[in-house]
C-alpha cells in the first residue's frame, strides 16, 4: 500500500493558498449530480466496494473464464504444494523449481515429445534468490491460507504478502 494517503472520494483537508487550491463549493456547485457531492461514495464506501468485487470468484474477467482470489484452492485447481509436482519429460518441468529446458527433438515444436533433462542442478537449498520474502523452497500450500486472512485494502504490508512473510515474525 502506498506510504501516503491517496485520494479515492474524500478530499484531503486543504489550507488555504492564493492561488492553485481546492474549492469545494465551487466544485459542488459544478458537479452537483455526482455521487461524491451526494454522499453515495465515501472511502469507506470504496474500500468495501473493492474488497466484495475482488475476494472471491470473478466470473468472466479480462478473458478468463473464471479466477479465484481467495487463495483456497479447490478440486478443479488445488494449492500448489512443490513436493507433489510431477518432474520429467514429455511437457513436465525438470524439477518443482524449473521448467524443462530440453527439445522436443528434430522437426519437432510440440513440448509432448520433449525427453528428461538430464543436466545437472544446483541443490535449492544453496540457492540464495533476489528478494526479501521466505526462501523458494516454502511451497504455495504453505502460505497461501496467510495471504487468504487479509480481508481489508488497509491491512496490506509493504513489500511482504503478510506478517512474517519475510521470514521474521
Amino acid at each position: 500500500m502506498a506510504e501516503q494517503k491517496s485520494i479515492l472520494v474524500e478530499p484531503l483537508i486543504v489550507n488555504e493558498q492564493p492561488k492553485g487550491t481546492r474549492n469545494d463549493a465551487n466544485l459542488k456547485s459544478a458537479f452537483y449530480a455526482s455521487p461524491i457531492h451526494n454522499n453515495e461514495l465515501s472511502d469507506a464506501e470504496r474500500f468495501e466496494t473493492f474488497i466484495k468485487l475482488t475476494k472471491g470468484v470473478i466470473v468472466n474477467g479480462n478473458g478468463i473464464n473464471s479466477f479465484d482470489t481467495r487463495y483456497l484452492g479447490n478440486d478443479q485447481n488445488p494449492l500448489p504444494n512443490l513436493a507433489d509436482v510431477e518432474t520429467g519429460g514429455g511437457g513436465l518441468p525438470s524439477t518443482p523449481y524449473t521448467p524443462n529446458i530440453t527439445a522436443p527433438g528434430p522437426g519437432s515444436l510440440n513440448a509432448a515429445n520433449q525427453p528428461a533433462y538430464e543436466g545437472e542442478f544446483k541443490e535449492p537449498n544453496n540457492v540464495s534468490n533476489f528478494g526479501s520474502g521466505l526462501n523458494s523452497l516454502t511451497s504455495p500450500s504453505e502460505t497461501a491460507s496467510k495471504i487468504a486472512e487479509q480481508t481489508t485494502l488497509g491491512n496490506y504490508i509493504m513489500g511482504r504478502s503478510y506478517q512474517g512473510s519475510d521470514g521474521k515474525a
